[in-house]
């Protein structure tokens, strides 16, 4: 399971490092009692907050994802070739869209959203960049600053990553949508 295999990278990482897990909630921001269930694979965790721990441990978030080649100079994904980024079988499947993503500046993601089981107050965000969204399936709910948005299939938005938002599924049914932002947190920084 990918996640598990995050958190016992990230647990590796902050061991060598001497670091304790306060010291890692410091430096990232992120709670001590969500890191520790990250690391035991117990939770989820977003793209740019992962970014953030890679930051702080000092790794590429490539890291990571061991079994993602950047080799590959086919620029055509077919849908069998899809790749797992992140899942969290209870919330979500992100599926990687692009095969080589070290030299290009958008991160392209096919997400699935599953219903919610349990009813939770949505907390948003705000990360570097730009994210537009295209629904494909289902109904999304999107907040943006302070308004609400219903997003049905065929509606899209396209926001600054800087304001608060966040979204969720409301209904009893799957949301798919392509998300694609910018920057690319898989990039690799040029020197």
């Amino acid at each position: 399971m990918l996640r598990k295999h995050i958190g016992t990278q990230i647990k590796k990482l902050r061991m060598e490092s001497d670091m304790t897990l306060k010291q890692l909630s410091d430096l990232t921001g992120l709670s001590v009692g969500f890191l520790s269930q990250l690391e035991r694979g117990m939770t989820s965790v977003a793209i740019d907050t992962l970014f953030n721990i890679a930051s702080v441990l000092g790794v590429s978030i490539n890291y990571f994802f061991p079994d993602i080649k950047d080799q590959d100079e086919v620029p055509v994904v077919r849908r069998y070739e899809y790749q797992i980024v992140l899942s969290d079988k209870d919330n979500f499947i992100q599926y990687r869209l692009s095969k080589n993503l070290s030299d290009k500046d958008m991160f392209p993601r096919l997400i699935e959203i599953l219903p919610r089981k349990t009813r939770e107050k949505v907390k948003l965000y705000t990360h570097e960049g730009e994210e537009f969204i295209y629904i494909i399936e289902g109904i999304l709910t999107y907040y943006y600053k302070s308004q609400k948005y219903d997003l049905y299939p065929g509606d899209c938005l396209h926001v600054h990553s800087e304001e608060m938002h966040n979204w969720e599924n409301n209904t009893n049914g799957v949301v798919r949508l392509l998300e694609i932002t910018v920057p690319n947190k898989f990039k690799k920084i040029q020197e």
